[in-house]
């Protein structure tokens, strides 16, 4: 692309982004893939390494059997065919791949095909899920940290040979939102199953984007690029953004778009070339001699089904279930609801709202508490005892405590535990008697008649205002509903 031409700020009207996502993922078992050096995060460098992960001559490859169950647990979870599959050689030359060749799964993957299902309901296939040797880390010394302009180069070999599952999404995103909700969910999914720590930071889980643009309503995929080795979910929704508008530039202006890879620069928030894309046939893949084919039997499938919890999917259907019981005959994904599960699912204190409800306290209360206050500290919430969480949903509900007071009340026993009852007697806590808010109301229209007559006009914006002072004169003790209704009712009757 001419350095004329102008990346837009995307979206862009008329064109439609378009990615699939390839993401990496190092498996939890305690040494490598084809060897006992331990697989660890941190060692001083080259100290776990043997003539096996080094790939001297003479040496031979065991393949470590509870990778092989980990990647079957990550294949039950997504609902992938979990088969016979073969390691090939992947042949390529880089300092960081001391065989100059990697072991991996090529056309036949141990899981293949499934779905994943994002917070919103929207499913993104996924096409394959397949097992290779991670290579070693090269850090380029000087000049801004790539091999060009570097002094020289050091190179790690510990983390060569470290288990990989690498999971292939079909071209189903459609957005960075999408992608970074994908990223998130699988992330979430590999945790839940102890495939792996997910810890981006570390390297243990990164992303490589392949991203193409279409005009909006044509069914042809474009020319992709893939933006390698992002690793956080902000890099990834804006290395998304950045190529999907630098590609729809390039045709604008009359260009086509080079299949190529690219690299993210985080800090001049673009993507820059690297090297023509390959193609299979540029690896020279060949079966791994040394290694003979995977056949995972019905016992270790059994395992991994059974080593596999309840999943995040499963549990916002349970929170939605909870809700329409609490009387929402239709709770939306979308919307307040739809993010207040998704947001407790994530902070793993969905069982809190479960078990709240179970002792009596109603869902759509519960949930807001969880997911507005209690999930702000997540650990504390996680200690929460829930018989002092229903009691004290249960007091809101009944009117003994507003809304505020109720806050107040949990951030309490997030600190300190305690009976909600006795904590809020001992605040001099409790909801005003049956008339007060009317009484308030009154008092504050008295006090601001300017504000009190836009409201009545139908002025919405002073509401904010209005409810703001009978607060402020209740001493927060007026519920804000409360106070809502009684303006409602007072316009009404105007």
């Amino acid at each position: 692309m001419s350095a004329a031409v102008t990346v837009p700020v995307w979206p862009v009207e008329g064109w439609e982004l378009v990615a699939g996502l390839e993401v990496h993922t190092e498996l939890s078992t305690a040494t490598k893939l084809f060897c006992g050096c331990r697989n660890a995060f941190g060692d001083v460098p080259n100290t776990n390494t043997c003539p096996v992960c080094l790939g001297l001559p003479g040496s031979l490859p065991v393949l470590n059997a509870e990778a092989v169950e980990l990647a079957a647990r990550v294949g039950v979870a997504l609902g992938s065919d979990v088969r016979r599959s073969l390691f090939h050689r992947k042949n390529y030359f880089y300092p960081d791949m001391p065989k100059n060749y990697q072991v991996s799964q090529y056309d036949e993957p141990i899981c293949v095909g499934g779905s994943l299902e994002l917070p919103d309901g929207v499913r993104i296939g996924i096409v394959r899920a397949h097992l290779e040797e991670d290579t070693g880390k090269t850090t380029h010394v000087g000049g801004d940290g790539r091999i060009h302009g570097a002094s020289h180069s050091l190179v790690d070999y510990n983390r060569a040979g470290v288990p990989l599952l690498e999971i292939v999404s079909e071209p189903d995103l459609r957005s960075a939102e999408q992608a970074r909700a994908y990223v998130a969910e699988l992330r979430a999914i590999l945790v839940a199953v102890g495939a792996s720590d997910g810890r981006m930071e570390e390297g243990s889980l990164r992303v490589d984007a392949n991203v193409s643009v279409r005009r909006v309503g044509d069914a042809t995929l474009g020319t992709r690029c893939e933006v390698k080795n992002l690793n956080s979910l902000r890099s990834l929704g804006r290395a998304v953004e950045h190529e999907a508008a630098r590609q729809v530039a390039v045709l604008l202006a009359g260009g086509t778009v080079a299949q190529e890879t690219r690299h993210w620069r985080e800090d001049e928030g673009r993507t820059v070339a690297m090297r023509s894309k390959e193609e299979a046939f540029d690896y020279r893949y060949f079966p791994e001699p040394d290694l003979v084919p995977v056949a995972p039997d019905a016992a270790l499938l059994e395992r991994a089904r059974a080593a596999v919890p309840m999943l995040p999917a499963a549990r916002r259907a349970r929170l939605f279930g909870l809700l329409s019981r609490g009387g929402d005959q239709d709770p939306a994904r979308a919307g307040a609801p739809g993010a207040q599960v998704a947001a407790v699912v994530a902070s793993d204190l969905d069982q809190l709202v479960a078990g709240a409800v179970e002792r009596g306290a109603e869902p759509a209360l519960a949930l807001a508490r969880v997911a507005n206050e209690a999930a702000a500290e997540p650990d504390a919430a996680r200690r929460l005892d829930v018989e002092a969480f229903a009691h004290l949903c249960r007091m809101e509900a009944a009117g003994e405590l507003s809304a505020t007071q109720a806050k107040t009340v949990l951030g309490v026993l997030l600190a300190e535990g305690g009976d909600p009852a006795e904590i809020a007697a001992a605040r001099g806590l409790a909801a005003l008697p049956a008339g007060a808010v009317e009484e308030f109301v009154r008092s504050v229209a008295a006090a601001h008649p300017e504000e009190w007559g836009r409201w009545l006009a139908g002025e919405e914006k002073v509401a904010g205002f209005l409810v703001g002072r009978v607060m402020r004169e209740s001493g927060g003790r007026a519920d804000g509903k409360a106070v809502r209704a009684v303006l409602d009712a007072a316009r009404s009757r105007a």
